[in-house]
């Protein structure tokens, strides 16, 4: 079993991000994958990359791998931290640290569901499972959509089925049918869905005993960056009713988590009590990861 990581964390959450103050945009102009996108290059390399890679058996391996927990014990807030150190290579949206974003959805979230502190919680964590890629782990493994594996690919996932073509189980007899190896409505705990940040994280939180997130906010987080199914309605055969009952809320929380990009950063040392108040609240201690 791999040693616990033994990590200093600073004084200072993020570092002056004046620079990369950017004015509100138009929906529309979000998620623009197309060649004329400025990080088109790096994001396309990190999806086909994911799209080749990310097989049914590389996901149950990350599975054994990950969920060992044994990497480091953080608290929720030193997670927050080390997201300062990462910028998301598949994001085509912006080029801030994960750590600017965190604070922007939980702000915009608090703006709308003051009444919500779980919500505004879920907005400041959701992506902190990207730790991975700090401790090593490809991008490709962490970041970006999700899609299921061991089932046909959607036309909808980012860059299309094209760039699935070297991908062992796309001409799998099993996983390149419809249903795979799966079964009408079996529901989302059922299915293997390409490993990153989501899934990790969700389980790190599943394994604390003293989390007391609401099952909403897990779906939130598990299923946030499933965009084929969440906004392109794919995959809709695979859900149970509980999967139905989850997808307005995650849904919800995509409204917050997306358009956040565009807004200006906030006072980010000036917000940590309150959202130190919430963890200590939802997610006491330090989590295993």
């Amino acid at each position: 079993m791999k040693a616990v990581v033994e990590l200093q964390v600073g004084q200072k959450l993020i570092l002056d991000p004046s620079d990369k103050f950017r004015p509100e945009r138009n929906e529309d102009e979000f998620r623009n994958y197309t060649s004329d996108n400025a990080y088109h290059d790096r994001v396309r390399r990190t999806y086909y990359a994911m799209h080749t890679k990310q097989t049914v058996d590389f996901v149950k391996q990350q599975m054994e791998r990950w969920c060992k927990f044994d990497y480091a014990e953080l608290t929720v807030m030193e997670a927050v931290e080390l997201m300062n150190q990462l910028l998301d290579e598949s994001d085509p949206d912006n080029d801030m640290p994960n750590s600017v974003h965190a604070f922007q959805t939980a702000e915009r979230i608090r703006q709308i569901h003051p009444d919500k502190e779980w919500f505004q919680l879920t907005g400041l964590i959701h992506d902190i499972g990207k730790v991975m890629a700090v401790w090593g782990a490809p991008q490709w493994s962490v970041v970006g959509d999700t899609y299921p594996v061991g089932c046909a690919v959607a036309d909808s996932i980012v860059f299309g089925t094209d760039s699935f073509v070297k991908n062992p189980d796309f001409v799998h007899s099993v996983y390149s049918q419809k249903y795979g190896m799966y079964s009408e409505k079996c529901g989302l705990d059922n299915v293997l869905i390409s490993w990153g940040h989501d899934e990790y994280l969700y389980r790190v939180l599943k394994n604390h005993p003293s989390c007391t997130l609401p099952q909403e906010a897990l779906a939130m987080i598990r299923f946030h960056s499933f965009y084929p199914w969440h906004t392109s309605e794919d995959y809709m055969y695979l859900c149970d009713d509980a999967d139905l009952d989850m997808l307005r809320w995650v849904r919800e929380f995509n409204k917050f988590d997306l358009y956040s990009k565009a807004d200006s950063v906030p006072d980010v040392e000036a917000l940590i009590p309150y959202y130190q108040s919430l963890i200590d609240k939802y997610i006491p201690g330090k989590l295993k990861w």
